[in-house]
């Protein structure tokens, strides 16, 4: 009698177990699902390096400078819709998913260096037809963005970083999708499982105000990241990562250059904007105390008016 007990109670643990299991299974989805819900018009897709890549191109296309956005880590052309909405009216504006994240997916040769994401913005701007451009981005995409300066200084007008990578960084906080996905032993667990609430808690992370990330916005990474490929991308690019290794190609930017970072950035420290700062003569820091490490998507219109500050004049000394 005792082992029949026995044995129920540990079907029971087993069924509950399973369930558990079952309620936080998130399989890949397929590109296709996911393009009505966050690819309707102006999105596009066009084929590139053996990919296709999602991208918007909207506003003016006589504007003869547009305005490249490049998204960070996890992230995706969505991240830039508070500023398109600014800059679109008077700008033509550029934005694209990086291969590895949003709808582009993962690369078809592996290749997640910072020096093939270069190559490939490079490459999309000669298919759109652009020869000389301003180009900003955040995080992963402050990094490709002043690449793309040093790869080609003759093109690019202007630079934007945005809590940008550029230096080693000891990080004081680190969002747990990114922890799980650097973790031997779970990514094969990051690939299949995916709890909403570890994406929740990611986003949470890097706002500098917890209480702006609202529902829509969790449902939008969460989404994006079961991306078919993405996930099992993501620990490929953390492992091509040079953590600040080439970073003394900064200083060889003469550009004009608009240094924004979030006070309360976790990821890439605050101090960071300095150093930039020092290395790139002639450059400007916009700081915002209360956000955090994607400040652009956070408050977007606050950190666009300073954008457009800085786009009307460029080589204005910044504001006392």
């Amino acid at each position: 009698m005792k082992a029949a007990r026995w044995l129920v109670g540990g079907f029971a643990l087993a069924v509950l177990a399973l369930l558990g299991v079952l309620s936080v299974w998130a399989p890949d989805v397929p590109v296709t699902d996911l393009t009505a819900r966050w690819a309707p018009p102006p999105s596009r897709f066009v084929p590139l390096d053996g990919m296709s890549v999602h991208l918007r191109d909207e506003g003016p296309r006589l504007d003869s400078l547009p305005v490249v956005l490049v998204h960070g880590t996890s992230a995706s052309l969505h991240t830039w819709d508070g500023w398109t909405r600014a800059l679109s009216g008077t700008r033509r504006v550029i934005r694209f998913d990086l291969p590895g994240f949003g709808l582009t997916g993962p690369a078809a040769d592996g290749d997640y260096s910072v020096a093939a994401y270069t190559r490939l913005t490079l490459h999309l701007l000669d298919t759109l037809g652009v020869s000389r451009f301003v180009i900003a981005g955040n995080s992963l995409g402050g990094e490709v963005a002043w690449h793309v300066a040093t790869a080609a200084p003759g093109r690019v007008a202007a630079l934007v970083l945005v809590d940008a990578v550029g230096y080693p960084i000891v990080s004081r906080s680190v969002p747990i999708g990114f922890r799980m996905a650097r973790t031997e032993g779970l990514q094969w667990l990051f690939t299949r499982i995916l709890p909403r609430g570890v994406v929740a808690s990611s986003v949470r992370n890097v706002y500098g105000d917890p209480t702006r990330v609202t529902d829509t916005l969790i449902d939008r990474y969460y989404d994006l990241t079961r991306r078919a490929g993405n996930r099992a991308a993501l620990p490929r690019r953390f492992a091509q990562s040079d953590n600040g290794a080439d970073s003394a190609r900064i200083a060889t930017l003469t550009l004009p250059t608009l240094i924004m970072w979030g006070g309360r950035d976790g990821l890439v420290p605050p101090d960071h904007a300095g150093r930039f700062a020092r290395d790139i003569a002639g450059s400007r820091i916009a700081l915002f105390p209360t956000l955090g490490h994607v400040p652009h998507e956070e408050d977007p219109a606050r950190t666009a008016a300073a954008v457009r500050a800085f786009l009307d004049c460029p080589r204005c000394p910044a504001a006392p």
